[in-house]
């Protein structure tokens, strides 16, 4: 008699059972790959950059040769630090063995008076790529005129800034700080929240579990 009347309890509670461990595996897999990503862009941040190649090679500490277009720069997005409003200085970067390439130079206050670097002939630049970002519904409208980007699309801006053909990605420059405009200083890291998924999806099974086990025993205690 209690074996029929926990029989519908398990038919409904075992397929949910199988989606939690299911879930609760697959976080760990991904705990385990990204663990290993991580510890892959430490070594290359570590490591002297390697050359560009294209396509070029995702968190990558790459090393390029070229000049930049001082005379076609622009910004992108905004930015705060220290109590100052910034943005991205965003440079076309001519190549001699490939498309220009949108260097993204570094912070820099929005204030004109600010001494920003800018070097001139043939530059040797370290940094990592950054891919092309579509816009979001909610995203701020670009000022063309002005070459106020606020989403990163290599392919319009290049355009907009009258460098057509640019690479469909860009650079981040990296570097020590103490100059303008103030370069990345590290690779990029995706975030690896995949231990707090795990743990929450095999404990969502551990108390499905208990939860049937003390119903389970309540039944055989009744009858």
């Amino acid at each position: 008699m209690v074996q029929r009347r926990l029989f519908w309890p398990i038919l409904a509670g075992l397929p949910a059972l199988l989606i939690l461990l299911g879930l609760g595996t697959w976080q760990a897999q991904r705990l385990v790959w990204k663990t290993d990503l991580l510890a892959r862009i430490a070594a290359a941040e570590a490591a002297p950059p390697a050359p560009f190649s294209d396509p070029p090679a995702p968190f990558a500490k790459l090393e390029v040769q070229g000049r930049f277009d001082h005379a076609r720069e622009a910004l992108l997005g905004v930015e705060i630090r220290a109590n100052r409003m910034g943005a991205r200085l965003i440079v076309p970067f001519l190549r001699d063995d490939g498309p220009p390439l949108l260097v993204d130079r570094g912070w820099v206050p929005l204030e004109q008076a600010a001494a920003v670097t800018r070097p001139e002939g043939a530059q040797r630049i370290m940094g990592y790529v950054r891919f092309g970002e579509p816009a979001g519904r909610f995203a701020a409208q670009d000022d063309l005129a002005g070459r106020r980007f606020y989403h990163f699309d290599p392919v319009a801006i290049g355009a907009a800034l009258g460098q057509p053909g640019v690479a469909p990605y860009g650079l981040v420059v990296m570097g020590p700080p103490g100059s303008l405009p103030e370069p990345t200083q590290s690779l990029p890291r995706p975030r690896n929240s995949h231990l707090g998924y795990a743990i929450t999806w095999y404990g969502l099974a551990l108390s499905l579990i208990g939860v049937f086990a003390a119903f389970a025993w309540r039944m055989r205690k009744a009858a």
